[in-house]
Order: C-alpha cells, then sequence, then structure tokens
C-alpha cells in the first residue's frame, strides 16, 4: 500500500492508497508516528481506500487515543459508503466509543 502525506504547518494529512487490512497497520502507524511533534491538526483522508476492514476500525480507534495523548484535533475525511456502514455498526455495537463523531466528519 502506497501512503501519501501532507504538511502544512501544523496541519497534515494522510492519505491511504489501497484497501486498509491488518497487514497494512504497520505502515499506517509508522506514516502517523514519523509526524513531527508540532502538528496539532491530524486529518486522515480515507477517498482513496476503496475497502476500510476492522484494522481501519483499530487504526482510527488507536489514532483518536494518540491524538489525545499529544493534544492534535483528528478529523476523517473521504469515507465512503462501506467506510460509513461499518462505522455505523460499530457506533450501534460499542456506543460509548464515540464512533459517531467520525460520521459528522
Amino acid at each position: 500500500m502506497k501512503t501519501s502525506t501532507v504538511i502544512l504547518g501544523d496541519r497534515a494529512a494522510i492519505m491511504p492508497h489501497g484497501d486498509i487490512d491488518h497487514d497494512e497497520l504497520p505502515s499506517l502507524r509508522a506514516a502517523s508516528d514519523t509526524l513531527p511533534g508540532d502538528v496539532l491538526f491530524l486529518t486522515w483522508d480515507f477517498e482513496d481506500v476503496p475497502f476500510l476492514g476492522v484494522a481501519g476500525l483499530h487504526l482510527l480507534s488507536e489514532q483518536r487515543v494518540i491524538a489525545g495523548h499529544q493534544g492534535r484535533t483528528l478529523t476523517v475525511r473521504g469515507l465512503r459508503t462501506q467506510h460509513r456502514r461499518l462505522i455505523s455498526v460499530a457506533a450501534e455495537i460499542y456506543p460509548a466509543m464515540g464512533w459517531d463523531a467520525l460520521l459528522a466528519c
């Protein structure tokens, strides 16, 4: 999987290109881990992600926790119908995890 990262001042966007499964998680985590400390706003852009599986939920859950610890604002954009359906199901099953907030992005 190819991943593009764009950094403009205190804003960064990470754009995976391809399906997200468990095999892709290490490289996606690395893309986030290597961001400069002065990035305050991080966007995960899933526009070029045809399929988002449970691994994507794990990634987003981890990224929300990390962003909170680093004082970053995390947003998600480019959610496709399949992505939204998966997140909606997660929100129904685990309402306390705040998945609905990602659907508002």
